[in-house]
């Protein structure tokens, strides 16, 4: 029996995030009046359009009383002037109306946090399951109300294509597997979410690109933490130039792996170390985070001596890249160390910082800055989110909406192109120039009603 590849990610405690209660609107045009100018036609055209915008009135007002119905509704016992406002469900989102997934890979990241994300979800569902082992798949499936028809293996994976309840899969495989089973989503007709890194090769990322674009289907790489109500809020700061120019960014995102035969440990199936599993984080933050592209970078790899676990890929990983304008990011990130996940961003006029960073939950945001001539020091708090939940229901609204996603295929093909050009440094000991991307690699921003 075929056995599920284990996620590149560790199992973390189920979370329950608020989010806000979102609002539907609805628009509807004009009437023009026939051409040729005859009084009549003008009239009978008016009073068509009349009729037709006091039908449309009605339908929206009935559709409106439809949802105050729907509503389960208190009155405030907070004062909104200065509390924030209390989350409740959408009355409009009834679980028929959401988007349905395929889950793709029923490894360690799919059970302990995709699965029960697609359960809390505001927009999306769980609608098919995709797995190498049956009686695993069959075991989830009526955990999570899966239709016994809607469980699949690999070999049956094209099948996807004749099943209406699936509009999104969600490829969570080994690195080297996402182009492949991108590619042929891609034909079925499907949308793609796609975990990161999006692949193993440049050339991988530019076929998924290419596919999707060919099917017409969207292709979005799961960047979690760029759905993360913290590390948004870091991005909001820099924007708003709260910290001033940028000086400095430094990550850390480290863990002690333990296994040997693991696929997080096979460069055929991971295409390297602890890199594009983790130290991929510190690499997108730097650029996310900044809005900006680096320019050049200069990086060292290391191994652990007689260590079975790095006889193919390398155990840690140092770079550094520098921007425009002098700004600069320092990354680590290692196989071998105890479980560490930090970064902060420096500027003249002030410091910000996630400590932890990167986990699924239990960040901590803090914030430095000058005020009343002292330096100060705070602690900003967040209601807890599940940030898997945010980055799914996201990609549910630009199905529904048609719109680009916020982490399209662009912005994991740049991360890729950038981390081949850390290990061609890593090889020669030089620094290596990086040209700009091509185009924009980031759509429009997460709609607020996800968060």
């Amino acid at each position: 029996m075929q056995t599920d590849w284990n996620s590149a990610e560790d199992t973390a405690t189920r979370r329950s995030g608020g989010t806000d209660t979102s609002r539907a609107t609805a628009r509807h045009g004009d009437a023009q009046p026939a051409p040729g100018g005859a009084r009549r036609n003008f009239l009978r055209a008016a009073g068509a359009g009349l009729a037709a915008s006091i039908a449309s009135g009605s339908a929206l007002a009935a559709g409106t009383a439809e949802t105050e119905r729907n509503r389960v509704g208190f009155t405030p016992i907070d004062d909104p002037k200065t509390e924030a406002p209390k989350s409740m469900p959408d009355p409009n989102a009834a679980p028929d109306d959401r988007i349905g997934y395929a889950v793709v890979g029923l490894g360690r990241l799919a059970v302990g946090e995709i699965l029960p994300a697609l359960a809390e979800c505001k927009f999306s569902k769980i609608a098919a399951l995709v797995s190498g082992d049956r009686d695993k798949a069959l075991k989830l499936a009526r955990q999570y109300g899966v239709k016994t028809e809607s469980v699949y293996d690999y070999a049956s994976y094209d099948r996807l294509a004749s099943n209406p309840d699936v509009k999104v899969i969600y490829i969570v495989l080994p690195n080297s597997m996402h182009a492949d089973f991108t590619v042929r989503g891609a034909r079925a007709g499907k949308h793609i979410l796609c975990e990161k890194p999006m692949a193993t090769s440049v050339a991988d990322c530019e076929r998924m690109i290419a596919a999707c674009r060919s099917a017409n289907v969207k292709l979005m790489i799961a960047y979690r933490s760029q759905y993360e109500p913290m590390d948004r809020a870091i991005a909001k700061m820099v924007r708003d130039g709260a910290l001033g120019p940028l000086r400095e960014f430094v990550a850390g995102n480290s863990q002690n792996t333990v296994d040997p035969q693991h696929w997080r440990h096979k460069k055929a199936l991971a295409g390297g170390g602890a890199l594009p599993d983790i130290g991929l984080y510190c690499l997108n933050a730097a650029r996310f985070m900044s809005g900006a592209e680096p320019e050049e970078v200069f990086a060292t790899t290391s191994r652990v001596p007689n260590d079975p676990r790095y006889a193919e890929v390398e155990a840690g990983v140092h770079f550094i890249l520098r921007f425009p304008g002098g700004f600069t990011a320092t990354c680590v990130s290692n196989y071998a160390s105890h479980d560490s996940r930090f970064l902060r961003l420096q500027g003249p006029n002030g410091w910000v910082e996630l400590n932890p960073a990167f986990a699924y939950n239990g960040l901590k945001l803090r914030h430095s800055r000058l005020q009343d001539k002292h330096n100060t020091v705070t602690d900003i708090e967040f209601p807890p989110a599940n940030q898997f939940a945010l980055e799914i229901d996201h990609m549910s609204l630009c199905v529904m909406q048609d719109r680009t996603p916020h982490t399209p295929g662009e912005e994991g093909l740049q991360d890729q192109r950038i981390m081949e050009a850390i290990y061609r440094s890593a090889e020669t000991g030089r620094a290596v120039r990086l040209s700009p991307p091509p185009g924009p690699t980031r759509g429009p921003e997460p709609d607020e009603q996800t968060f």
